[in-house]
């Protein structure tokens, strides 16, 4: 019997993204899988259901039929708690978790004794690369982040040579330099503005500097395990702070995307420096969703303050949902590589470290220690 695949439609608002796209789709059918896909579940990114039923999907018109039978659920939101409890027992369920933030939804999955996968829970190993779901989305993120600060700034971003007289291009401070940064300060490099970017590790300078843009360098060495940064000591963030503060005064456009796994972003822009920036100039925040960088970013909010335009997205991928479905979707598929073998039979077996590492519940129980702990020991 083919392994049942099920492609539900997203239901949290704004979310305009699908976990497959036709082309994965078709990879999947001629593996030997059978997929069924929702009802308008790849709408919203411009796949209709025809083009998923012209590569050999079942399009299914209700959430009942969808799920009857179905082995693995892909989804890019984290379940509601009332799709959750829509799973049956012994079902595999994987996309994005973020369990400290839908404890509800996880305590629903273990009580139901759903299998699930976090995808942002994956192994930073090379091997994991290319199921890097966390790191193709913020591809997106970044992208989107400097577009919008194009948008809301009053300047030109290029320098212009005009018969009015030359107009000098535009200054980006980017903080953080990890797969977002990145992005951003290539596309705002597209746009002709001069980059400035800041990274506690040492190591990224030399990728910014690779983009085009200036690395502001600071005698700290916040290299951390997995790729991500470790936190800074409060004399670090004093440094920092200042060196950050100087920047920020000259920036017109200021896009930040420090985070840290599974705790509340760090904050790199304070009220009082705000103050201290040219009126006109964007912050482009997109920590804004685990806290905020800067002290005022309200989530999914833009505001002003003092001049300053404050702009705190949630979810930008999902604002370029053909790519960004597309990039996801080749992540799932590289994902269930693991979990399917080549003979189209699903593994039981998953001592693999990446699937280890980024299972959540199953059986029953929460597998993953911090969720675990945050659950109060498993209880709700």
């Amino acid at each position: 019997m083919p392994v049942v695949l099920a492609v539900p439609k997203e239901v949290v608002p704004g979310e305009a993204r699908v976990a497959l796209v036709p082309e994965v789709v078709q990879k999947l059918v001629k593996a030997g899988a059978e997929l069924r896909i929702e009802t308008g579940a790849g709408t919203a990114a411009y796949y209709p259901d025809s083009t998923f039923a012209q590569v050999g999907a079942k399009v299914v018109p209700d959430r009942a039929a969808l799920l009857d039978g179905a082995q693995i659920i892909l989804k890019v939101a984290p379940p509601t708690p009332e799709e959750a409890a829509q799973y049956a027992p012994g079902s595999i369920v994987i996309g994005f978790m973020f369990a400290s933030r839908n404890q509800a939804a996880v305590a629903v999955m273990r009580d139901r004794k759903v299998t699930s996968f976090a995808l942002d829970l994956l192994p930073r190993i090379t091997r994991a690369q290319v199921m890097d779901a966390l790191s193709s989305q913020a591809t997106a993120g970044g992208y989107m982040a400097a577009l919008i600060g194009a948008e809301h700034c009053p300047k030109f971003l290029p320098m212009l040579t005009t018969a009015a007289g030359t107009i000098r291009p535009a200054t980006v401070l980017i903080l953080g330099a990890g797969v977002a940064g990145l992005m951003s300060i290539a596309t705002a490099r597209r746009l002709g503005a001069l980059v400035e970017a800041y990274d506690v590790r040492r190591a990224a300078g030399e990728q910014v500097k690779s983009l085009g843009a200036k690395f502001l360098e600071l005698e700290i060495n916040a290299e951390g395990t997995g790729g991500y940064a470790r936190e800074l000591t409060p004399e670090e963030k004093a440094k920092e702070q200042e060196m950050v503060s100087a920047a920020l005064a000259r920036a017109d456009v200021v896009i930040t995307t420090a985070n840290v796994p599974g705790r509340k972003a760090p904050r790199l822009i304070a009220k009082e420096t705000v103050a201290k920036m040219k009126p006109g100039a964007v912050i482009v925040d997109l920590a804004a969703e685990s806290g905020g960088n800067c002290e005022l970013t309200q989530p999914g909010k833009t505001i002003v303050s003092q001049g300053v335009v404050i702009i705190g997205p949630t979810n930008l991928p999902a604002q370029l949902p053909f790519h960004s479905s597309q990039m996801y979707a080749k992540n799932l598929q590289a994902f269930l590589g693991l979990l399917i073998d080549k003979t189209g039979n699903l593994v039981t077996d998953y001592s693999d470290e990446i699937l280890t590492g980024s299972l959540l519940t199953m059986g029953g129980e929460i597998k993953h220690g911090p969720t675990k702990e945050l659950l109060q020991g498993g209880k709700p």
